[in-house]
C-alpha cells in the first residue's frame, strides 16, 4: 500500500478492517498515536534533507584563501547563484614557495634600492607594494585615499596581493585551473643586475624550477598550467650567454621554465610571455573612485595640442627622441615638453599628470625598450597616446588595449618621421576635433581596463587589469592543457 493511502486511512480515522476496536476511545487514541508515530520520522527525514540542501549549498558560495602570515585557511563569499557553482573554472592555486623566492627579496629593501632611484625601495614597499600616498594635490577628494608614488617595478607584490584575495582561490590544487607562482623574479634580479656574475644571476630561477619540478602540481601538465607574474620586459630573462658584460638572467631560456607563462610588463618573441599594463599612480578603491575620475577629465580644458615627458638618447642607436623633442621645441607653443634629464622632473607624480591632462595627445616614442609606462600615464590623464613603433602598444596588450588601435591613438611611422617625410604638427593637425572627442572619450573608457585596484578592497563591477589578466590567464591554460 502507498505512503500516502496509509496516512489518509490512519489520519483519517478508517483504520483497517481487520483491526477490532473494544474500545473506540482507545480506538481514537490509538490511531492518533500511529499518526504521530508514522508523521514523525517522515517530517525529520524532509528537515533532514532539507538542511543537508541549505548547509552544502551555503559552502559551495564560499571559497578560501590562504591567510598572508599564517597560512590559516579563511572562508570568503564568493559571487555565485543558487544551482552553479560560479567558480567552476575559474579556481587558481597558488604555490607556498619557500620565503626566499619572494619574502626574503624584499626583506632586505636596501639591496634592491639603486643610488639612481628617486628614494629607497623601501618606500616603494609601503602599502602593499603601491608606495607613499600622493597628499600634495590641491586636496580635491579624486586625489584622496587612491594616488600612490607607485615604482613601475613594483608590479610583482601588487599582484600577489590582489592574488591573495582572488575570488577562487582553492587549497585543493586537483581542482585549480591554473597554478600561480609568487617568485619575484624582477625584482629579484634587481639585486644582482650590476656587478655580479652571470651564476649569481641565474641562481634563483634554477632553484625555483627544480623546487616546482618536485611538486605534483607541477607533474600533471609539466608546468603548462602555471603562470607567474613580472614588474621587468621579458628581455631581462633571456640572457644567451654566460659572459659578465651580458644583460640579464636566463631563468626564461631553462627547459622547465618555458613551460610557464609570464605575464610582463612588456613580452619579446616568446609565445609563454603575455604583456599587462605597467602599474600606474592610480588604484582606486571602489568604483565610484574611477568614475568620478573619468567625468572629471572629460571636463578638462586642455591648451597643448600634444606634450612629451623625456629625454634625449644620444647614445642610443636609432633613438627618434631627439627628433621629437626638437619638433616639439619648435612648435611655436602647441606642445608642452617635460625635460626627464633634470633631477625628479618626471618622477613627480603630479607634474606628470598635469602635464598629460592638459594636453590632447601625448608622445610616446620607445625608450630603453619598446613600451614606456608613460603610455599607461597619458591613458589614465586622458590624453591620446601618439605612437612610432607598433611595438610600443599594438602588439603588446592584447587582454587590455583594442585591436583596432586608431580608435585610440595616433601612429606616425618614425622611419618617416626621421627622414622628414613627415612631422607631428601636419599629423596631429589632421585630426578633426570631433575625431579628437570620440578617441578621448575611448582613451578614458579604457582606463579601468589599465589600472590595478588597491589590493586592501575591492572593486564590484568593473574589471581592472587585474582581472582581465586572471581572465586572460584562464583562457590561455585551457586552450594549452585541453590536450
Amino acid at each position: 500500500m502507498k505512503l500516502h493511502v496509509l496516512i489518509s486511512e490512519f489520519c483519517a480515522g478508517n483504520p483497517t478492517k481487520n483491526i477490532k476496536w473494544k474500545n473506540q476511545s482507545k480506538r481514537k487514541y490509538c490511531s492518533n498515536h500511529f499518526c504521530f508515530v508514522l508523521f514523525f520520522p517522515v517530517v525529520l527525514f524532509f528537515m533532514l534533507l532539507c538542511f543537508n540542501h541549505l548547509f552544502f549549498e551555503n559552502i559551495k558560495g564560499h571559497v578560501y584563501f590562504h591567510g598572508k602570515s599564517t597560512g590559516s585557511v579563511t572562508y570568503f563569499p564568493g559571487k555565485l547563484n543558487e544551482t552553479e557553482d560560479s567558480c567552476l573554472g575559474r579556481y587558481i592555486y597558488i604555490h607556498d614557495l619557500p620565503k626566499i623566492f619572494n619574502e626574503d627579496v624584499i626583506k632586505d629593501c636596501q639591496l634592491i634600492t639603486r643610488s639612481t632611484d628617486k628614494y629607497s625601495m623601501c618606500k616603494s614597499l609601503e602599502n602593499s607594494g603601491l608606495g607613499p600616498g600622493i597628499e600634495a594635490l590641491n586636496a580635491s577628494d579624486l586625489w584622496k585615499n587612491s594616488w600612490f608614488s607607485t615604482n613601475q617595478f613594483m608590479l610583482e607584490v601588487i599582484f600577489h596581493n590582489r592574488m591573495k584575495k582572488y575570488d577562487c582561490l582553492t587549497d585543493d590544487s586537483t581542482l585549480a585551473s591554473a597554478v600561480f607562482v609568487p617568485y619575484y623574479a624582477g625584482l629579484d634580479l634587481r639585486r644582482y643586475l650590476w656587478g655580479f656574475n652571470t651564476s649569481m644571476r641565474d641562481l634563483s630561477g634554477i632553484d625555483l624550477v627544480a623546487w616546482l619540478a618536485r611538486k605534483p602540481e607541477w607533474k600533471r601538465n609539466s608546468g603548462m598550467d602555471h603562470f607567474l607574474i613580472s614588474g621587468r620586459i621579458a628581455r631581462d630573462f633571456r640572457r644567451k650567454s654566460n659572459r659578465k658584460s651580458d644583460w640579464g638572467s636566463n631563468f626564461r631560456l631553462l627547459p622547465e621554465s618555458e613551460n610557464i607563462t609570464m605575464l610582463t610588463i612588456e613580452t619579446g618573441y616568446s609565445k609563454n610571455d603575455v604583456a599587462v599594463p605597467y602599474p600606474t599612480y592610480f588604484h582606486p578603491v571602489n568604483d565610484f573612485q574611477v568614475h568620478q575620475w573619468q567625468e572629471f577629465l572629460r571636463k578638462q580644458n586642455r591648451p597643448y595640442l600634444f606634450s612629451f615627458a623625456g629625454a634625449r638618447r644620444s647614445k642610443q642607436k636609432g633613438s627618434i627622441r631627439a627628433e621629437i623633442i626638437d619638433q616639439c621645441q619648435a612648435s611655436n607653443k602647441l606642445c608642452n615638453f617635460m625635460d626627464c634629464s633634470l633631477f625628479n622632473q618626471c618622477d613627480d607624480p603630479v607634474n606628470l599628470m598635469s602635464l598629460f591632462r592638459s594636453s590632447v595627445f601625448c608622445l610616446q616614442p620607445p625608450g630603453d625598450s619598446l613600451t614606456r609606462r608613460s603610455t599607461f600615464d597619458s591613458i589614465l590623464s586622458g590624453c591620446i597616446p601618439v605612437f612610432f613603433h607598433p611595438g610600443s602598444a599594438y602588439t603588446q596588450y592584447v587582454w587590455h588595449l583594442p585591436k583596432d588601435h586608431n580608435r585610440y591613438s595616433v601612429f606616425i611611422s618614425s622611419k618617416d618621421l626621421r627622414v622628414g617625410k613627415v612631422t607631428i604638427n601636419q599629423t596631429l593637425l589632421q585630426v578633426s576635433k570631433d575625431e579628437q572627442l570620440a578617441m578621448r572619450e575611448e582613451v578614458i573608457k579604457l582606463i579601468p581596463r589599465i589600472v590595478y585596484g588597491d589590493p586592501r578592497s575591492r572593486l564590484e563591477t568593473i574589471d581592472d587589469a587585474f582581472d582581465l589578466a586572471i581572465n586572460g590567464i584562464l583562457k590561455r591554460i585551457k586552450i594549452l592543457t585541453k590536450n
